[in-house]
């Protein structure tokens, strides 16, 4: 089984799109909510995978198509759709996101296993009962620009531009970032990534695809940001699960913190975090862990390595993961940029003898180790998210709860 971690980790300076605020609405109203579910996903071996269902339309038609099994992702932002070409379901043809000159636009976006390259075309994106309009979003594995640039595709993992590689029809990127990039982008023609150092953004006229800074507002957009209202945060809400696993676990997306009833802060302890690199620190064993973060893209909670932890590796296949004898229990500290602290209880079971059962694909005890070289970090990953309410505020919103951007549980 393969490891997935689809957080990216990309220093910048963030425009909040227009509207980012909070809002009101009638208690009422569930208008916000759009239902999760842990299953099976499209490629076998995946597990742990957060998935929902969209609609993508051309702008300002009826000309839609719905994208099943779409990650939910609070460690990247953007939507990103596998074409129909590169085995996904996408084969709408989508208005083409253009520079002054009047050139195509083509993210390379990498994440912390890979990356994915793809033009950026705009879309309405229907959520449940929300719509954002005319989002520029990537479509991964368009035909039309077959020809990745070394400058892309040698900046860290494998591409992950098929269905087999990304593993998902779609991921829906709805961390604290309003764009994937931002101001870093917009000024340079080359962005560096924590993971994965590269060019992010081309522009691609006729004579090739060459690196360029491209504008804010024209960059891949976080839809949630672009809703009319509930716009400035998710609230990921997923029933718990057994120590064995099971084989699918329901829950819900709600857009907007603070907006409806559905979506209060509550009792939650609020986490700010560093507004450029989207991370907190771990405390764990009088080691702080100051790159922490959490991300229902991960499939794991991934966390220091075999020896530090006192727990050995899984053997090939599955030696991105822990397989101790017993289950072990750990606790550690979550302490947010204004020294606000929440501890944090899990366990990991072996990944071996929970992938026994060919039926469960829900695990809240899986883990991994997140490497012997710096930075270290706590990713607090899907199993994370069993059983809590996690919020996640937009950087550069108003919400409740101070400053943003934050994590809150």
């Amino acid at each position: 089984m393969k490891g997935r971690r689809f957080l990216i980790l990309l220093s910048a300076g963030l425009v909040c799109a227009a509207g980012c605020g909070g809002s009101s609405a009638g208690s009422g109203s569930q208008r916000n909510v759009l239902p999760v579910t842990v299953s099976a996903a499209p490629v076998s071996g995946y597990v742990n995978g957060l998935f929902t269902s969209i609609t993508v339309c051309v702008p300002g038609t009826t000309n839609c198509q719905t994208i099943d099994s779409v990650l939910v992702d609070t460690g990247s932002e953007g939507l990103r759709v596998l074409s129909s070409a590169s085995g996904g379901q996408l084969s709408l043809a989508l208005p083409q996101q253009k520079d002054g000159n009047g050139d195509p636009i083509v993210d390379c976006n990498p994440f912390v296993d890979g990356y994915t390259w793809g033009p950026v075309q705009l879309a309405d994106v229907k959520m449940g009962d929300e719509e954002a309009r005319s989002v520029p979003i990537q479509v991964i594995g368009d035909p039309s620009f077959a020809s990745v640039p070394e400058s892309c595709s040698g900046s860290g993992g494998p591409s992950e531009n098929t269905l087999q590689t990304l593993g998902t029809y779609a991921i829906l990127g709805v961390g604290p970032f309003a764009q994937d990039c931002g101001s870093i982008c917009a000024e340079s023609p080359t962005a560096l990534n924590t993971e994965n150092p590269g060019n992010v953004y081309y522009v691609c006229p006729a004579s090739g695809c060459q690196s360029a800074a491209v504008a804010v507002d024209a960059q891949v957009q976080n839809p949630v940001a672009l809703l009319p209202t509930d716009n400035n945060g998710v609230v990921i809400d997923l029933s718990s699960v057994s120590s064995d696993g099971a084989p699918s676990v329901t829950g819900n997306l709600f857009f907007g913190i603070g907006t409806l009833p559905n979506n209060e802060l509550g009792s939650a302890t609020v986490l700010p975090i560093d507004p450029d690199t989207l991370t907190f620190t771990t405390l764990y064993l009088g080691k702080a862990y100051d790159m922490s973060f959490i991300d229902s893209g991960s499939n794991a909670i991934y966390f220091l390595n075999s020896g530090t932890a006192n727990m050995p590796d899984c053997p090939t296949p599955n030696d991105q993961f822990y397989c101790p004898d017993s289950i072990a229990n750990f606790t550690a500290t979550n302490r947010g940029t204004n020294g606000a602290t929440s501890s944090a209880t899990f366990s990991v079971a072996s990944t071996d003898t929970l992938l026994a059962s060919q039926s469960n694909v829900a695990f809240d005890d899986l883990a991994g180790p997140t490497g012997s070289s710096p930075p270290y970090y706590f990713d607090w990953g899907l199993p994370f998210f069993y059983g809590r309410k996690v919020f996640s505020a937009l950087a550069g919103a108003t919400a409740p709860g101070g400053k943003t951007p934050y994590f809150a549980y």
